[in-house]
């Protein structure tokens, strides 16, 4: 600036241009100020646009190796059973699952125990094809149809997942709910939440449904936002329902109410649970425990503490101060 005005001051001693020309310099070049800075900020949302890009475009190319076959058929709506077989399977050298052979019957409540990295979650995952089973290693099938040959697309619509991580958008509590099922009605909505037990808490709510709860849910308390969870996976209405410890993360009161919301999910449903709080569990038809990658008990609650194993030891561990 100090440079602009004595180079302006000494060309207008020598006549070379006229005040009010200095004038109009002067006032066009601060005017030149904001644009700059505005294209500067423009540049760097560019750089980081083109740098977010690269990532998207690095994953969309990425070859997914869970696709569906040439002449894969759509499942029928399950009547009868799930059927899971797996003699082997393993993440790359590490065996992780070895001789795993039950039946989930339809309208069931299967339950899955065992300390942490005995195989309960990748079995579940192995259900809506997140990983698939190699050819001569066994097989997961519903009602006979195994799921390698059927499209993935039908194969997800009939199941609903509610885990301990749970996917909330920055966006309206009825958008939320309604990502189960987007064209649900509005009378739908707010039935499911209030079998979900969410009814009243978004009642409280400045704007009720329409109010906007942060991304990820931060807004919400976590028992809040594991029954917004459940009324969406209400919505979907799917006949296969699997819950990965969906109450662990929550204290006493939040998983009494969640506990009551997650039995009004399971009427009529074929479910798979997973639960470290064995207290979640002990309705199930059919508890399975997991040791090491095997199923080493399994039974009902009472038959299982009668066998005094190792459901018997993980039980004794959780309610030894009672």
């Amino acid at each position: 600036g100090a440079i602009i005005l004595t180079y302006g001051g000494y060309l207008i001693i020598h006549n070379n241009i006229t005040g009010g020309d200095f004038a109009s310099f002067i006032i066009a070049f601060f005017m030149l100020n904001e644009p700059i800075k505005k294209l500067n900020g423009f540049t760097l949302k560019m750089q980081e646009g083109s740098a977010a890009a690269g990532r998207v475009y690095e994953v969309l190319d990425l070859d997914y190796k869970i696709s569906d076959k040439p002449d894969a058929i759509d499942l029928p709506a399950m009547k009868n059973e799930i059927h899971v077989k797996i003699d082997r399977f393993s993440y790359g050298d590490c065996n992780v699952l070895t001789n795993i052979d039950f039946k989930m019957k339809s309208g069931t409540i299967t339950a899955l125990v065992g300390a942490s990295g005995s195989g309960k979650s990748t079995l579940a995952n192995l259900i809506p094809r997140f990983y698939d089973i190699a050819e001569n290693d066994g097989f997961i099938s519903i009602d006979g149809n195994d799921l390698r040959d059927i499209t993935m697309a039908s194969l997800r619509n009939q199941i609903a997942i509610v885990t301990q991580e749970i996917v909330l958008f920055n966006d309206t509590i009825t958008n939320n709910i309604s990502y189960g099922n987007i064209n649900c009605s509005k009378e739908k909505i707010v039935e499911a939440s209030k079998a979900a037990y969410a009814y009243n808490f978004i009642m409280e709510l400045n704007e009720k449904f329409d109010q906007e709860i942060g991304e990820k849910g931060v807004l919400l308390s976590g028992g809040q936002r594991q029954r917004i969870s459940i009324s969406r996976a209400l919505i979907k209405n799917a006949p296969i329902l699997i819950l990965d410890e969906a109450t662990s993360a929550l204290d006493t009161e939040s998983e009494m109410e969640v506990q009551a919301a997650i039995e009004n999910l399971m009427k009529n449903r074929t479910s798979l649970v997973i639960a470290h709080r064995l207290t979640t569990v002990q309705h199930a038809d059919v508890i399975h425990v997991l040791k090491n990658g095997r199923i080493i008990e399994s039974g009902s609650h009472k038959e299982l503490l009668l066998k005094e194993g190792e459901y018997k030891r993980l039980y004794g561990m959780q309610f030894k101060d009672q």
